[in-house]
């Protein structure tokens, strides 16, 4: 503190005490007795960064692999994506299964949503009357509409003096699937009622008006053709899947085959269009070295870590566990189910493993074995629970676990766990150093005390002493 040092030197400036700094003398003897314990402490704790750093490496490095391959399996390189010849009568995509193949498509109708449209009137903001509106669901069959007793028939209610914009307003928060909105075309102001695609979602729209406030029955539509009110009616879509006659209620149609989603835009009726998938095979190659080299960049950090003399993972069960799993890759099977003759493993796509541990690609096996099975080559290249991706994303996953002390990610948290100990260790010693100086300067600063009480009786004796020698002189 400063206000005693302060203290300490006035004491010494005038003689009293004993002339020694006893708050420097009582931190540095604190320092001493804790010095090499804190010290110890200061090691572990830099050691244990250390590990925390190198583990850590290995598994975002493992983590961020096992990503790369996903992204290339399920949308890259790797992914069997379709593609079609005609894009203006659809756009296809992947669906959830994987595809491959070719199939021709024919569309003759797409799906329609009913339109109808009031006829128009002066403003947005004129009264339409008073009452109800009731929406009923169904479909059409020559001319003939038939209400969907399943579905529920919404009633909107309009008090006096409603507007168009009123009435559209109520019947879009019905919430019914019916949109509603003003349109101002060139004769006045239009209501307009949208449902949804299909020949399902055909719908009437019945009033009862309130006879004090008529004139919402000008809204109502009962299903008599009217083309002048029904712009649109409802509709599926039509389309043929390599001649097989198909129908869908709307153009998105998830999964029409296994691996293939078509949204409709156009007909094509007696001109089918061709939809081919990619073949992923000519990308396994770039992929098998590119795999090759992402795992050597993993056996150098691994190999540092794990060094005997200086890699700081060197005893850590979880490293030498990573070391075990990367010696069986080449040779593990990854396609339990795959067909007799067909490929398994890494190995047969040409990976192998050199004695210290690191990878190497053999071309002329992998080229072998595209040859002979290229079918089964693409099929170790999916997103599902066997192949290339699943072997190394499970790798990944037991790599990180911190539920198995035997892996990476338990040693993760057991170093982690030893981090926080010594933070406290280290706490818990600051505060005793602390406790330490704390008494020995309360001892000190009595025993200078006393020192100096002493010296001043000293100097007062040896004064006198010296007045009476000089008296018998």
């Amino acid at each position: 503190m400063v206000t005693t040092s302060a203290t300490s030197s006035i004491v010494t400036a005038l003689g009293g005490g004993s002339g020694i700094d006893m708050t420097a003398l009582a931190n540095n003897l604190a320092e001493a007795q804790f010095a090499g314990r804190l010290s110890r402490i200061d090691s572990r704790s830099e050691l244990l960064d250390r590990q925390v750093s190198a583990a850590s490496t290995l598994k975002n490095q493992l983590m961020q692999l096992a990503a790369s391959i996903g992204d290339r399996v399920r949308t890259g390189d790797l992914s069997s994506q379709p593609a079609i010849a005609n894009g203006a009568v659809a756009s296809v995509s992947r669906g959830v299964a994987a595809g491959s193949g070719s199939y021709s498509l024919e569309v003759t109708a797409l799906a329609t949503a009913q339109t109808l449209v009031r006829p128009a009137i002066a403003s947005a903001i004129t009264p339409v009357g008073a009452g109800t509106l009731t929406l009923r669901f169904g479909s059409f069959s020559a001319g003939t509409f038939t209400a969907d007793p399943s579905r529920p028939a919404p009633t909107i209610t309009l008090a006096a003096g409603a507007t168009l914009s009123d009435a559209a307003a109520a019947i879009n928060a019905a919430g019914a699937g019916v949109t509603a909105y003003v349109a101002n075309g060139a004769s006045g102001a239009q209501l307009v009622l949208k449902g949804s695609e299909g020949a399902a979602n055909a719908f009437v729209l019945e009033a009862s008006e309130d006879p004090a406030n008529p004139g919402l029955a000008g809204l109502a539509w009962n299903g008599t053709p009217d083309p002048v009110r029904l712009v649109s009616a409802a509709g599926d879509a039509a389309f043929k899947l390599d001649g097989v006659a198909m129908t869908s209620k709307s153009n998105m149609i998830e999964n029409a085959v296994p691996g293939l989603s078509l949204r409709l835009a156009g007909t094509n009726a007696g001109s089918p269009t061709t939809i081919r998938f990619s073949d992923p095979g000519s990308a396994v190659s770039t992929f098998m070295q590119d795999l090759t080299s992402a795992l050597n960049e993993l056996m150098t950090t691994l190999n540092a870590a794990t060094n005997p003399q200086d890699g700081d993972l060197a005893r850590d069960g979880g490293a030498r566990a990573l070391r075990s799993a990367f010696a069986q890759l080449a040779s593990t099977s990854i396609m339990p189910n795959a067909a007799t003759g067909e490929p398994r493993t890494l190995g047969e796509l040409g990976l192998a493993t050199n004695r210290d541990g690191t990878f190497r690609l053999d071309p002329a096996r992998l080229t072998a074995t595209i040859k002979a099975s290229p079918d089964g080559v693409t099929a170790m290249f999916t997103a599902g629970i066997h192949g290339v991706f699943a072997a190394i994303d499970r790798l990944a996953r037991n790599t990180s676990t911190t539920r198995n002390p035997g892996s990476l990610g338990g040693s993760l948290a057991r170093f982690t766990a030893k981090q926080a100990d010594l933070t406290a260790e280290r706490s818990a010693l600051a505060d005793a150093q602390e406790a330490l100086r704390a008494q020995l300067n309360k001892r000190f600063a009595s025993a200078d005390s006393r020192v100096g009480t002493s010296r001043s009786t000293l100097s007062f004796l040896q004064g006198q002493i010296d007045a009476w020698n000089a008296g018998r002189n």
